[in-house]
């Protein structure tokens, strides 16, 4: 499985941008997603 890492806000629960999480890192909160892998068709 793939791993994904998103940045949110802990105020709005809104994604923000990497670069807003280190301009205000009291307020955001970074995740990491597992992304399932896709299935081949046979």
């Amino acid at each position: 499985m793939a791993k994904k890492t998103v940045v949110r806000s802990a105020i709005t629960g809104q994604f923000v941008k990497p670069i807003e999480a280190k301009r205000h890192p009291d307020t955001t909160v970074t995740e990491t997603i597992k992304i399932p892998t896709k299935k081949a068709k046979k």
